[in-house]
């Protein structure tokens, strides 16, 4: 499976951080869903994609004093993704991680992808859920992750309404599409732990799953 075709900050032109993002050694082992809680916006082409991920970054910077945009990736609407926080491709693409500032307490272990729009009601868009799967299968395989115990919302970690409820429903669908993108025969995922209980509760074997049988690219 090639990996997805992600925009970089170059192409959305990114502002320069702060300061460059820390790079660990090691992978995470979680994948959080955010949704961005902004409105739902009908425009699904490139040129908002990229606005979008420039206000995310003027927003984190000046609004929230950030040194950078929080989030590792970003998926638009129309399902564009993009780098979100400063060298983000690269390291996943070594199967590092970028430290972020997506999850309060738990940006050392954890990469997040945030999808446009407000998912409280309304269900996310064919184009935006496909990346999003593609997404997170990718991560999967550079990080050898078990997509049934990876993949967990916002509100998992942290008090918040974050993903929406609508997505956070879909969270399930999410790890099992996720799988069979993997795996065609894969056994459909068994119930993720208590992710309350910190990244101690799960041992070395939750995370270190077998690598799909395919090639990236």
């Amino acid at each position: 499976m090639p990996y997805p075709d992600v925009s970089t900050r170059l192409e959305w032109k990114a502002r320069p951080p702060i300061h460059p993002a820390t790079v660990l050694d090691r992978k995470p082992d979680r994948i959080i869903v955010h949704h961005t809680s902004t409105p739902n916006s009908p425009d699904m082409s490139l040129d908002h994609a990229f606005r979008l991920s420039r206000d995310i970054q003027r927003f984190h910077m000046q609004g929230r004093g950030w040194a950078d945009s929080g989030q590792q990736l970003t998926i638009s609407r129309g399902g564009i993704v993009m780098e979100g926080r400063n060298r983000s491709l690269a390291a996943i693409r070594a199967g590092k991680h970028v430290v972020g500032a997506q999850v309060l307490g738990h940006n050392s272990h954890t990469i997040g992808i945030e999808n446009e729009g407000t998912y409280m009601t309304e269900d996310v868009p064919d184009a935006l859920w496909g990346s999003l799967v593609e997404v997170c299968a990718w991560l999967c395989v550079r990080y050898r992750l078990k997509p049934a115990k990876a993949i967990i919302g916002h509100r998992d970690l942290n008090n918040t309404d974050c993903p929406g409820d609508r997505l956070y429903e879909r969270l399930p669908d999410l790890r099992t599409a996720v799988a069979l993108r993997l795996d065609p025969q894969a056994v459909l995922p068994s119930p993720i732990p208590d992710a309350s209980d910190g990244p101690e509760a799960f041992t070395s074997d939750d995370v270190n799953g077998t690598v799909p049988p395919f090639r990236l690219k």
